[in-house]
Protein backbone atom coordinates (compact mmCIF):
# COMPACT_ATOMS: atom_id res chain seq x y z
CA UNK A 1 0.00 0.00 0.00
CA UNK A 2 1.47 3.34 -0.97
CA UNK A 3 1.97 5.98 1.72
CA UNK A 4 -0.51 8.34 0.05
CA UNK A 5 -3.18 5.64 0.28
CA UNK A 6 -2.40 4.96 3.95
CA UNK A 7 -2.57 8.67 4.63
CA UNK A 8 -5.96 8.92 2.89
CA UNK A 9 -7.29 6.03 4.96
CA UNK A 10 -5.98 7.58 8.18
CA UNK A 11 -7.53 10.95 7.34
CA UNK A 12 -10.83 9.20 6.71
CA UNK A 13 -10.85 7.44 10.06
CA UNK A 14 -9.30 9.92 12.49
CA UNK A 15 -9.76 13.58 13.26
CA UNK A 16 -6.80 15.80 12.34
CA UNK A 17 -5.60 15.98 15.97
CA UNK A 18 -4.87 12.22 16.04
CA UNK A 19 -3.65 11.66 12.49
CA UNK A 20 0.03 12.47 13.08
CA UNK A 21 0.38 10.02 15.98
CA UNK A 22 -1.58 7.34 14.16
CA UNK A 23 0.56 7.69 11.03
CA UNK A 24 3.72 7.42 13.14
CA UNK A 25 2.33 4.26 14.78
CA UNK A 26 1.37 2.84 11.36
CA UNK A 27 4.84 3.47 9.92
CA UNK A 28 6.48 1.77 12.92
CA UNK A 29 4.07 -1.18 12.69
CA UNK A 30 4.65 -1.64 8.97
CA UNK A 31 8.41 -1.39 9.44
CA UNK A 32 8.18 -4.30 11.90
CA UNK A 33 6.10 -6.29 9.42
CA UNK A 34 2.77 -5.89 11.22
CA UNK A 35 -0.43 -6.21 9.22
CA UNK A 36 -2.60 -3.10 9.62
CA UNK A 37 -5.85 -5.06 10.08
CA UNK A 38 -7.28 -2.14 12.01
CA UNK A 39 -7.33 -0.02 8.88
CA UNK A 40 -9.29 -2.32 6.63
CA UNK A 41 -12.80 -1.62 7.97
CA UNK A 42 -12.22 2.04 7.22
CA UNK A 43 -10.99 1.39 3.72
CA UNK A 44 -14.16 -0.51 2.85
CA UNK A 45 -16.66 1.67 4.72
CA UNK A 46 -17.77 5.11 3.65
CA UNK A 47 -15.33 7.78 4.68
CA UNK A 48 -15.49 8.95 8.26
CA UNK A 49 -14.38 12.55 8.45
CA UNK A 50 -14.52 13.38 12.16
CA UNK A 51 -14.68 11.77 15.59
CA UNK A 52 -18.46 12.13 15.83
CA UNK A 53 -18.96 10.23 12.57
CA UNK A 54 -16.45 7.60 13.68
CA UNK A 55 -18.28 7.16 16.98
CA UNK A 56 -21.67 7.06 15.26
CA UNK A 57 -20.58 4.22 12.92
CA UNK A 58 -19.19 2.09 15.74
CA UNK A 59 -21.95 2.88 18.27
CA UNK A 60 -24.64 0.48 17.05
CA UNK A 61 -26.95 0.93 20.05
CA UNK A 62 -26.81 4.74 19.89
CA UNK A 63 -25.84 5.35 23.52
CA UNK A 64 -23.03 7.76 22.59
CA UNK A 65 -20.18 5.43 23.52
CA UNK A 66 -18.58 2.29 22.12
CA UNK A 67 -18.70 -0.93 24.11
CA UNK A 68 -16.13 -3.69 23.80
CA UNK A 69 -18.63 -5.77 21.80
CA UNK A 70 -19.30 -2.89 19.37
CA UNK A 71 -15.56 -2.27 19.00
CA UNK A 72 -14.86 -5.95 18.30
CA UNK A 73 -17.69 -6.23 15.77
CA UNK A 74 -16.38 -3.18 13.88
CA UNK A 75 -12.72 -4.20 13.98
CA UNK A 76 -13.16 -7.93 13.26
CA UNK A 77 -15.09 -7.10 10.11
CA UNK A 78 -11.73 -6.63 8.37
CA UNK A 79 -10.52 -10.03 9.49
CA UNK A 80 -13.67 -11.70 8.23
CA UNK A 81 -13.35 -9.99 4.85
CA UNK A 82 -9.75 -11.12 4.46
CA UNK A 83 -10.45 -14.74 5.50
CA UNK A 84 -11.42 -15.86 2.00
CA UNK A 85 -11.59 -19.58 2.80
CA UNK A 86 -13.52 -19.01 6.05
CA UNK A 87 -11.25 -21.21 8.19
CA UNK A 88 -10.80 -18.58 10.93
CA UNK A 89 -7.09 -18.17 10.16
CA UNK A 90 -5.46 -15.59 7.94
CA UNK A 91 -2.70 -17.41 6.10
CA UNK A 92 0.11 -15.48 4.39
CA UNK A 93 -1.69 -15.57 1.03
CA UNK A 94 -4.75 -13.90 2.63
CA UNK A 95 -2.73 -11.14 4.28
CA UNK A 96 -2.12 -7.78 2.59
CA UNK A 97 1.13 -8.09 0.67
CA UNK A 98 0.97 -11.89 0.75
CA UNK A 99 3.44 -12.12 3.63
CA UNK A 100 3.39 -12.53 7.37
CA UNK A 101 2.70 -15.12 10.00
CA UNK A 102 -0.70 -16.79 10.11
CA UNK A 103 -3.08 -15.30 12.67
CA UNK A 104 -6.29 -16.81 13.96
CA UNK A 105 -9.49 -14.86 14.50
CA UNK A 106 -9.17 -15.59 18.23
CA UNK A 107 -5.62 -14.18 18.32
CA UNK A 108 -6.83 -11.05 16.55
CA UNK A 109 -9.80 -10.79 18.92
CA UNK A 110 -7.47 -10.97 21.94
CA UNK A 111 -5.23 -8.27 20.43
CA UNK A 112 -8.25 -6.04 19.85
CA UNK A 113 -9.57 -6.60 23.39
CA UNK A 114 -6.20 -5.56 24.81
CA UNK A 115 -6.16 -2.45 22.57
CA UNK A 116 -9.70 -1.57 23.61
CA UNK A 117 -8.76 -1.67 27.30
CA UNK A 118 -5.55 0.35 26.73
CA UNK A 119 -7.57 2.99 24.87
CA UNK A 120 -10.23 3.09 27.62
CA UNK A 121 -8.39 5.76 29.61
CA UNK A 122 -11.04 6.20 32.31
CA UNK A 123 -11.57 2.44 32.74
CA UNK A 124 -15.37 2.60 32.47
CA UNK A 125 -15.56 -0.24 29.91
CA UNK A 126 -16.58 2.05 27.05
CA UNK A 127 -14.77 4.28 24.56
CA UNK A 128 -15.93 7.87 24.43
CA UNK A 129 -15.42 10.18 21.46
CA UNK A 130 -12.34 11.59 23.21
CA UNK A 131 -10.87 8.12 23.78
CA UNK A 132 -11.55 7.15 20.16
CA UNK A 133 -9.81 10.32 18.93
CA UNK A 134 -6.78 9.83 21.17
CA UNK A 135 -3.59 8.45 19.63
CA UNK A 136 -3.12 4.71 20.15
CA UNK A 137 -1.84 3.98 23.67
Amino acid sequence: MKFATRQAIMSAMLPPSAQRSALHWLRRSLARGAVPLLLLPFATAAQVTDTASYLQRMDTDGDGRVSEAEYLAWMLYAFDQLDRNGDGVLSPDELPGGKGRPISREQQRQTLVARFHRQDADGDGYLSARELAAPPR
